[in-house]
């Protein structure tokens, strides 16, 4: 097999991953890319697209030939501004859990999947239920008085950030700030930002880690704690956590567990609000809001490709692909192939095979706050529809902007009337 894409992708028009037309609607690209070259190297970011469902698949469960090591790594390089910034913060990021490839990965994965497990999740849910219907007052209030609100900075972002905060036992920030510290550093390592926004970022990002390592090295945490149980952690050699790897993880886990939930839970009102009579019936339909989230997740991810390097020369979908090959899996892409999933066009939150898709990833790198992301994301459509009932998407403004970075995307607005 020689060594390059299997076919050239038609049409010849360059393949912009952050340019607005494909970051609205990605579908036309992605099926192109599923039915004509599966595996091609895209030459503008030096990635290679993975985008059928099976190579996605094989890529996620073999992390000894696929590994993780480069998941995040900015995508757009940064200036030595930038880089003097967060030396002075004194920014790493080690292998701790997206990032590692190491024997070190399953114990981390252990702590952090404690605080996520079904016992907690289900725990969680008076907690979810309790925040949602504190930030739906307002936004209700906003909505008697104006006859308008906006759902995605007065709850679909904060929901998830509060509840995180109870459930870590996070203190000492503001849900805002912790808001705009996780913002900020998803876009500067997975967006393209100016270089002079770069440095921007690249303060906040400063402050952010700044922040986590006071956190984790202060003897405030409770044992029980998030905090207090990766302080408490041991390595596969006995040594305590360093403090880089615990501060790494909170990093991960912090923006993870709140910002992509919060972009889902937008995504989910959002496209709950386009289908005639869903909103209606999601309060009094048991079940229904779980099925929606479901299949959201199949079709519009808020994580929508995640990165691997290889360690070999390797065959991946009939093409070979060197040593070191940077490789871009298009989890979007793969909740589409209709090979898997019939009619993937078509929201329809029955599928009898909807929880294959891989939006959390799969095997020992599956998203282990995943049952938390479903039920806040459930919670928040059956809450804000019972509470909200009869509103619709504000009619005759422009889209909303969208949120189009490599690896997230979501609608940045959702607007209501009645």
């Amino acid at each position: 097999m020689a060594l390059g894409t299997r076919a050239p992708l038609d049409p010849p028009d360059p393949l912009d991953l952050f340019g607005d037309g494909f970051v609205r609607d990605p579908y036309p690209w992605l099926d192109r890319l599923r039915a004509q070259a599966p595996v091609t190297y895209h030459p503008d970011t030096g990635l290679w697209l993975v985008s059928r469902y099976d190579e996605v698949r094989r890529a996620l469960l073999d992390p000894a030939l696929f590994r993780p090591d480069n998941a995040l790594r900015a995508v757009t390089p940064l200036p030595v501004a930038a880089l003097r910034i967060l030396a002075r913060a004194g920014f790493t990021l080690p292998p701790a859990l997206a990032n590692n490839g190491t024997p070190s990965h399953p114990g981390l994965r252990r702590v952090v999947a404690r605080f996520f497990n079904a016992e907690r999740v289900a725990a969680a849910v008076p907690v979810i239920q309790r925040v949602a219907e504190d930030l739906l007052g307002t936004v209700r209030s906003e909505l008697d008085a104006t006859g308008r609100c906006e759902l995605f900075g007065s709850f679909a972002q904060v929901l998830p950030c509060r509840v995180l905060m109870e459930l870590l036992g996070i203190r000492g920030v503001t849900p805002a700030t912790l808001i705009r510290w996780s913002d900020a550093s998803l876009e500067l390592f997975w967006g393209r930002p100016t270089p002079d926004r770069q440095r921007e970022l690249a303060v906040l990002v400063g402050e952010f880690h700044q922040w986590l390592t006071d956190t984790v090295r202060g003897d405030a945490a409770p044992p029980a704690s998030f905090v207090g149980a990766l302080a408490s952690h041991r390595s596969p050699d006995g040594e305590p956590l360093d403090v880089g790897t615990a501060v790494a993880a909170c990093f991960f886990v912090f923006i993870a567990g709140q910002s992509t939930t919060g972009q889902l839970i937008a995504t989910v009102l959002r496209r709950a609000l386009t289908e005639p009579d869903l909103w209606q019936h999601v309060p009094g339909r048991t079940g229904l809001a779980e099925a929606w989230v479901e299949e959201v997740l199949r079709r519009e991810p808020p994580v929508t490709t995640w990165r691997r390097v290889t360690v070999r020369s390797a065959e991946l979908g009939g093409v070979r692909i060197p040593e070191g090959a940077q490789l871009l899996l298009m989890l979007m892409g793969s909740g589409s192939d209709p090979k898997v999933f019939p009619h993937p066009e078509r929201m329809r939150p029955y599928r009898t095979n909807v929880r294959h898709h891989l939006a959390f990833g799969v095997g020992r790198h599956r998203c282990p706050g995943a049952s938390l992301a479903r039920t806040e994301a459930a919670v928040a459509l059956r809450v804000a529809a019972g509470r909200l009932s009869g509103v619709r998407l504000e009619e005759g403004g422009t889209e909303p902007p969208m949120l189009g970075l490599l690896s997230f995307r979501a609608p940045l607005g959702v607007a209501v009337s009645r």
